[in-house]
């Protein structure tokens, strides 16, 4: 801890609002202020968190400094980063400008997350294994434990063979360190207005546009198509400029954009839904509609896909006016709620 800091007297807890883990926060106020993490060491991944930071910080990027750590009870004390995440900043109400700005400083974030050594001690190759084990969330949680429905035989193969496809795609892209949860709620401005980077604890080795997807369809909040291709293609400039990424036509990098969003958002259906049935976080539902816009986009546009949106409109579409949740997914955009702003939120 900083020889200069002090705690007032008598020392207080301000709870925050907590993340799609196990974690607690809670900001104690001193000069400076910090960040107290109650972070369970049987259901958090606490020492990856401690060295994926201290690998971000050596290369320059901005997460909590750490000044105190319990691996054994799971305690953390951290730099307090304040209130001001980047969320507010990239909303359809700022002016396209602003917004602009704020992606593009997004982007540069990320292309110095891509630039981190890729030390296999410290980011785990992001396999087929995982991703497919994500994708599986979506059967399980959504379609039967949300929807109620049990899936036959025939839907289990057209699943599958969508799987492989998105499988075979990422596994086609180049590797490079992902944070795995890149979007607006996981940044914050400083204040120096740099950015900031939070639960960055399951960073990985894997696909180049994966971060990038999470960045641009981003599942709190929407960015219109148009904006979507013409920020995705300039960043493929950049990452061929960099030699991360061999010259490549537009199409193609789009194409393999879109699949890699689409088995996030694959996977985000099913953990919304985890979330609110196993973790009682029912809120999360309310995102479910923005992200079956994604999903479903990105369905049509591809043959690979098509039989995955052709079922899911005659088999999940007419179920979903039933929840409460639901909101037409085809103009869904930003939840129209009271958003945290403590910076801890995240999928």
């Amino acid at each position: 801890m900083p020889d200069s800091h002090q705690i007032e007297r008598p020392l207080e807890l301000q709870p925050l609002a907590g993340d799609a883990g196990f974690r607690r926060y809670f900001r104690i106020h001193g000069q400076p202020s910090l960040i107290a993490v109650d972070s369970p060491p049987d259901k958090e991944k606490n020492p990856a968190y401690i060295a994926v930071a201290l690998a971000f910080q050596r290369h320059g990027i901005r997460t909590p400094k750490i000044f105190a750590v319990n691996f054994a009870d799971g305690f953390f004390l951290l730099e307090d980063f304040g209130m001001r995440l980047l969320q507010p900043e990239l909303s359809s109400e700022k002016p396209l400008a602003e917004v602009t700005v704020r992606y593009s400083q997004a982007e540069k974030t990320l292309m110095e997350i891509q630039q981190v050594a890729p030390e296999p001690a410290v980011f785990p190759a992001y396999d087929r294994r995982d991703l497919q084990a994500e994708m599986d969330l979506f059967g399980e949680w959504f379609v039967t434990k949300l929807l109620g429905i049990s899936l036959d035989s025939y839907e289990q193969q057209m699943l599958q063979q969508l799987h492989k496809d998105l499988l075979d795609s990422a596994a086609d892209q180049p590797q490079v360190v992902v944070h795995k949860d890149f979007h607006s709620r996981n940044l914050m401005l400083l204040e120096d207005d740099s950015l900031g980077v939070i639960d960055f604890q399951d960073a990985v080795v894997g696909p180049v546009t994966y971060d990038l997807v999470s960045l641009l369809k981003d599942c709190y909040l929407h960015l219109s198509a148009d904006q979507v291709e013409k920020r995705a293609l300039a960043y493929k400039k950049h990452l061929e400029t960099s030699g991360t990424l061999n010259k490549t036509a537009d199409q193609e990098f789009l194409c393999s954009f879109d699949k890699m969003g689409l088995q996030r958002h694959i996977k985000v259906l099913g953990i919304f839904a985890r979330l609110s049935l196993r973790d009682g976080k029912s809120d999360y539902l309310n995102d479910l509609p923005l992200v079956i816009r994604y999903t479903l986009e990105a369905a049509q546009r591809y043959p690979q896909s098509q039989a995955f949106y052709n079922w899911f409109i005659e088999r999940i579409e007419p179920l979903l006016p039933n929840q409460q949740w639901y909101r037409e997914w085809r103009t869904a955009t930003e939840v129209g709620r009271e958003q945290n702003t403590d910076g801890t939120e995240s999928l």
